[in-house]
């Protein structure tokens, strides 16, 4: 029976880490007897035998041989494995020219952080990315573009490499790559947005009661999961990255488009939908439901149709007063000098959501064209017992400024126009209130009229001119009541029928003027006006024993020009005006004390003195 005698050994080396592999030796029994194996008897053994026992013998040598050196390469390959792999990884292992072979997973991880920390510049670096003939910069760290140490040492750790390389040379394991793809996307969309193709979108419009179908088209657009692969598998290979545009379909077909003509928007405004209350009935026109029904796509391309139901309630706004009842909010009145709280009321209105989900089944019908509509209660935004706790019950502040012209010049109209607009406004406490944001645009269909207004330092006619000098009277009515200034903007000329400095102009929608009630009381805002005046009064409860102003001396003070305009409609002929600086101060006691201040200061340009005339001709 064939035995090893000598174990496959491991020889130590000197100066070098190669390897000697010892093979092990084959003995055999010094005496044999009978049938060996099935190979012959002894006497087919011995010196003379016969020739068959002979070849016998030599073939049986020769298999055991070739077993003993197939074993011995396998025990060979074995240890060179073993040797290759010492530790968690494989030798001759390279990543970004580092060898972290036969190190440990912790001790490759801390190399490779050693390593980038002392490439930190050049990891930081703008990544030069392109698409199509554009090309932009990304900065790493805004786009989360790392390598991933803790990934990499697991690539490197799972990758086995082959004998050859275990044995005569390196394998070069690349770094995993992390980037965020949704800051990416953003930063590529942000540089590169104009470069991509856009898709057209689907959508069916209507022209009157007709129907216009828009076909899709495809584009081609950044695609999030596709630049983040891209930036990951060029950012180290030093060349700029090349980002793809991939191409985009929308979702709805051009046969969907026409399915949805057919089906949908032409049997839509084939007649009127009846709208069934126990109030009352209303009739939807073809032409409402043309402009309520909306048949656009979202982002992806897909049409889902829907009625919108601000523009089903618009489209529904003349037949609402017969069966709808306006809630009333609480508020406050004057009444013989004294506050009084006029109580709320409920209302209810149709539920225009639950209506614009109903009706869209009922538009492709060709008959039976009703739906039920429901009514839900509606709450006034100020009941009565959160008003009567707002402690509004004095005046605590008045100003007046006196009109020019009366109350038939336009300008004096627009003054009165927005007087009614803010006259009984409640500002709670903590909430700002906003000029522009109360009353919006003030223009003719507001009832606004033509008025002189400064534009481009120079008096002009324009739409609502003179409001500002409600917002100069409402400023100092909540500056006198101590509340907060947040926004106000003094006029760039000073006219004499303001008090200097706290003053304040309004231009909508660029210039507003806003306060805040820093107190812990409600503020009712009184307006009223007179044919020379126009006053503006706060009622709540007196925080302040007294708010009063301060000036300084006017200082750097500067004369105007002569300017000569063009005459005609438009030019308005002005005496011209010092420009100057000044200080106000606002000035708090309570209890009898000083108990703060608060500075002002403007510095107004001179108004030119226009003439609306052509410019004397030079003498001499």
């Amino acid at each position: 029976m064939v035995s090893f005698v000598r174990p496959y050994q491991e020889q130590p080396t000197s100066g070098n880490d190669a390897v000697t592999v010892q093979f092990p030796a084959f003995t055999t029994p010094s005496a044999w007897s009978g049938q060996i194996d099935g190979y012959g008897t002894d006497a087919d053994r011995r010196p003379g035998g016969s020739p068959r026992g002979r070849r016998r013998r030599a073939g049986q040598r020769r298999v055991v041989v070739a077993a003993g050196v197939a074993l011995g390469l396998l025990v060979a390959a074995a240890g060179t494995t073993a040797y290759a792999h010492a530790g968690e990884i494989p030798r001759g292992t390279v990543v970004l020219g580092l060898d972290i072979g036969g190190m440990g997973r912790g001790e490759a991880a801390e190399a490779l952080r050693t390593e980038l920390a002392r490439r930190a510049d050049t990891l930081a670096a703008p990544v030069p990315v392109s698409v199509g003939d554009r090309t932009a910069q990304l900065q790493p760290a805004e786009v989360g573009l790392t390598v991933d140490v803790d990934a990499t040492v697991t690539a490197a750790a799972a990758q086995s490499p082959g004998l050859v390389s275990l044995l005569f040379g390196s394998r070069t394991v690349g770094p995993v790559v992390s980037v965020d793809a949704t800051r990416l996307d953003a930063a590529l969309r942000k540089a590169f947005g104009g470069a991509a193709q856009q898709m057209t979108m689907p959508a069916i419009t209507f022209d009157g009661t007709t129907p216009k179908p828009v076909y899709p088209e495809p584009g081609r657009a950044l695609d999030a999961e596709a630049s983040a692969r891209a930036v990951r598998e060029g950012w180290l290979a030093g060349q700029p990255v090349t980002i793809p545009l991939v191409e985009t379909q929308p979702a709805t077909s051009a046969a969907e488009v026409d399915r949805l003509v057919a089906e949908l928007a032409r049997p839509a405004v084939a007649g009127p939908v009846t709208i069934t209350t126990d109030k009352g009935d209303l009739q939807l026109s073809p032409t409402g439901i043309a402009r309520s029904l909306v048949l656009t796509a979202d982002q992806t391309g897909k049409i889902n149709p829907r009625v919108d139901e601000a523009k089903l309630r618009s489209a529904l706004a003349s037949q609402l007063g017969k069966v709808e009842v306006t809630p009333k909010a609480a508020t406050v009145t004057l009444a013989g000098g004294r506050p009084r709280v006029l109580a709320s009321s409920g209302g209810f209105q149709l539920d225009t959501a639950a209506l614009s989900r109903d009706l869209l089944p009922v538009l492709p019908k060709p008959d039976g064209r009703k739906v039920t509509g429901v009514f839900r209660t509606v709450q006034p935004k100020a009941i009565t017992e959160d008003v009567s706790r707002l402690g509004i019950v004095q005046q605590v502040s008045t100003f007046t400024t006196n009109l020019t012209g009366g109350l038939s010049s336009p300008r004096s109209q627009n003054i009165v126009q927005i007087a009614k607009e803010v006259d009984g406004a409640i500002v709670k406490p903590g909430e700002t209130f906003s000029l522009n944001g109360h009353t919006g645009e003030r223009g003719y269909a507001q009832g606004y009229k033509d008025a002189p207004v400064i534009v481009g330092g120079k008096l002009v006619p324009g739409v609502g001119g003179g409001v500002s000098q409600f917002t100069t009277t409402l400023f100092n009515a909540a500056y006198y009541a101590g509340l907060e200034d947040v926004e106000h903007t003094p006029h760039s000329f000073y006219f004499s029928r303001y008090p200097p400095v706290i003053e304040s102009t309004i231009f909508y929608p660029d210039l507003d003027f806003k306060f805040r009630n820093d107190t812990r009381y409600g503020v009712l805002i009184d307006t009223s006006y007179t044919a020379s005046s126009i006053t503006v009064s706060m009622w709540s409860t007196k925080v302040y024993d007294s708010v009063t102003t301060q000036w300084s001396a006017r200082r750097n003070i500067t004369k105007p020009q002569t300017v000569y305009l063009e005459p005609g409609p438009t030019c308005i002929a002005t005496d011209g005006i010092d420009g100057f600086t000044q200080d106000a101060w606002r000035i708090f006691r309570q209890g009898g004390k000083e108990i703060r201040r608060e500075k002002f200061s403007w510095r107004y340009d001179p108004e030119p003195r226009f003439v609306c005339a052509k410019p004397p001709a030079p003498t001499g």
